[in-house]
C-alpha cells in the first residue's frame, strides 16, 4: 500500500507526534496540494492565489518567513521522497537514487540533517538506515540522503530522486549566480527520475531564481510549478507574537523580508558579472614590475580569526587603473606573518608605504612600520570606496586580474539602504560570504585615480 506525504504527516506509527497537530495543519494543506490530494481549497488558495492542483507538481518553489518551520520540512520531504517512493526500476545496476539537500554551506545543510536523522530514529525506518555518514545516509532501498554545498560543479553526475534547495535566495552570495547556475545544473540528474525540485527560503532581493521563479509562477494555474508565499506564523503559529513585532520595532524592513515573507525593495546588486568579466584581462594573474612605472598598494588587515588579510598593488597607465598583483590570507593564520610576507611584496614593486582599512586599529601601523613600511589609514570607508570604484567598473576603467574570487566578491556585493538614507555597500548579512579582497582592490583603484603620481607612459595590455 502507497504512503501519502499526508499519511506520513499524521499516522501515529510515522511522524503524526510531530507534524500531526493543528500548528502544522497549513504545511499539511500546502503539501497535499503539492502532491495533488484533496486539500482544504481555502487555506491553499491564501497562501499560493492559486486554485488546488488535481495533479502532482514537478517544482515546488517555497517563500517562508524564518521560524516557520521550513528545516523540519524539508527534512519531512528528504524522507519521504527516499522512502516512500521507489525508483529501483528505473535505475541501473550499481545506480543509487540520491536526495539532495543543498545549502550555502555544509553548516546550514547539517542542520536539515539533524532533523532527516532524528526522523530516520523512528522504529519502522531505523532498520531501513544501511550506512550513516557525516554528510549522507544510504538506505538499504538503494537510496541515499546527501547534504552538499552550493556549487554547480559538485551538483553534477547524480540520479537525483529529488532535490531540496535550502535558503536558495541566500546563494546569490557565493558567485556570480550560482542559484540559477546549480538550479541548470541538477535538472539532468532529477530528469532520469523524474524527481522533484523543491527550494525553500526566506526572500530577499529581488533578484535569483527564487524572485524570477515566483515573478513567473506566483497566482498562476501551471500544472508543473507550484509557488507559495506566507508570513512565519501562518506556518507555525506557536512563534510568539511579541518575537515579530519587537524584530518589526528594531526594523520593519528586515522584519517584512524575514517574518513576513515579502521581498526586500531595498537591496539591489553592486555590479553585473558582465561588467566584470569585461574588465578583466585574460592573462597573466599577476603583472612584474615595471622600471620606471610608480605603483600604490591597499590593505585590507585581519587578526587571523574571521577574515581575509589582503593586499593589491596597482597602477595608472593613462586613464586606467591596472591591478598589478593580489594577495589573500585566509584564517587561521598569524598577523605578524602575513605583514611580513606582504612587505616583501611591497619591496618587491618599490613600495614604501601602503593605504588601509579605515576602522583597522594601530597593529597594522607598528607592524609595517617595523619592516620599513608606512601604513596609511584611508580617509573612506567601505561603501565609500565601492561607490567611487562603481563607475570604473562600469566603463572599463580598471583591468582586474584573472582571479576568480576578485570576480567572485564583486558580484557577491550588495547595495542596500539604510534607515537613515544612506547607501550601504557590503557582502549580504548572514550569508557567510566575504569581501576582504575585493576591498583591497577598490581601495588601491581609487586611491590611484585620487592620489595619481606621475608614472612613466606605457601601453594597456587589455582592453576590455
Amino acid at each position: 500500500m502507497s504512503v501519502s506525504i499526508i499519511d506520513a504527516m499524521t499516522d501515529p506509527a510515522l511522524f503524526g507526534n510531530q507534524y500531526g497537530s493543528d500548528s502544522w495543519a497549513n504545511w499539511r494543506h500546502l503539501l497535499a496540494g503539492f502532491y495533488g490530494l484533496p486539500t482544504d481549497a481555502e487555506v491553499f488558495r491564501a497562501l499560493t492565489q492559486r486554485e488546488p492542483l488535481t495533479t502532482p507538481a514537478d517544482d515546488l518553489a517555497l517563500v517562508v518567513g524564518r521560524r516557520g518551520g521550513k528545516s523540519a520540512i524539508a527534512a519531512l520531504l528528504a524522507v519521504y521522497e527516499a522512502v516512500f517512493r521507489d525508483h529501483r526500476a528505473k535505475l541501473a545496476p550499481g545506480e543509487v537514487a540520491t536526495v539532495m539537500i543543498i545549502a550555502a554551506d555544509r553548516k546550514q545543510a547539517r542542520a536539515v540533517m539533524r532533523y532527516v536523522r532524528g526522523l530516520l530514529e523512528n522504529p519502522m525506518l531505523a532498520r531501513l538506515v544501511w550506512r550513516d555518514q557525516a554528510e549522507s545516509i544510504e538506505l538499504t532501498n538503494r537510496c541515499a540522503i546527501e547534504i552538499m554545498t552550493a556549487t554547480h560543479r559538485g551538483t553534477r553526475g547524480y540520479s537525483a530522486a529529488c532535490v531540496i534547495c535550502d535558503e536558495i535566495a541566500f546563494w546569490h552570495s557565493d558567485g556570480a549566480n550560482p542559484d540559477s547556475d546549480i538550479i541548470a545544473a541538477i535538472r539532468p540528474s532529477l530528469a532520469t527520475l523524474g524527481g522533484k525540485l523543491i527550494a525553500l527560503s526566506s526572500p530577499y532581493a529581488r533578484r535569483g531564481w527564487l524572485w524570477s521563479t515566483y515573478k513567473r509562477h506566483f497566482g498562476r494555474a501551471s500544472s508543473r510549478v507550484l509557488v507559495a508565499q506566507a508570513p512565519s506564523r501562518m506556518m507555525n503559529p506557536d512563534l510568539p507574537q511579541h518575537i515579530v513585532d519587537d524584530a518589526r520595532a528594531e526594523d520593519p524592513l528586515s522584519c517584512a523580508a524575514e517574518f513576513d515573507a515579502q521581498f526586500r525593495s531595498d537591496v539591489e546588486s553592486y555590479v553585473s558579472i558582465e561588467a566584470v568579466e569585461a574588465c578583466t584581462r585574460p592573462s597573466p594573474l599577476e603583472l612584474p614590475k615595471c622600471r620606471g612605472q610608480r605603483y600604490m598598494a591597499f590593505t585590507d588587515p585581519s587578526g587571523g580569526v574571521a577574515d581575509a588579510f589582503t593586499l593589491a598593488i596597482a597602477h595608472l597607465e593613462d586613464e586606467t587603473v591596472v591591478i598589478d598583483c593580489t594577495r589573500s590570507r585566509k584564517p587561521p593564520f598569524s598577523p605578524e606573518s602575513v605583514v611580513a610576507e606582504f612587505c616583501g611584496v611591497l619591496e618587491a614593486y618599490g613600495i614604501r608605504e601602503v593605504r588601509g582599512d579605515a576602522y583597522a586599529g594601530e597593529w597594522p601601523r607598528e607592524q609595517f612600520a617595523k619592516r620599513g613600511i608606512r601604513y596609511n589609514r584611508s580617509e573612506m570607508a567601505r561603501s565609500g570606496l565601492y561607490q567611487s570604484f562603481l563607475p570604473m567598473l562600469n566603463s572599463g576603467r580598471v583591468e582586474l586580474p584573472p582571479n576568480d574570487q576578485i570576480a567572485r566578491e564583486l558580484v557577491g556585493l550588495e547595495r542596500r539602504t539604510s534607515r537613515a538614507g544612506k547607501d550601504i555597500i557590503d557582502h549580504a548579512p548572514n550569508s557567510g560570504a566575504h569581501d576582504d579582497l575585493a576591498n583591497a582592490v577598490a581601495g588601491v583603484a581609487v586611491h590611484c585615480k585620487t592620489y595619481r603620481t606621475p608614472i612613466a607612459s606605457a601601453p594597456v595590455r587589455f582592453v576590455g
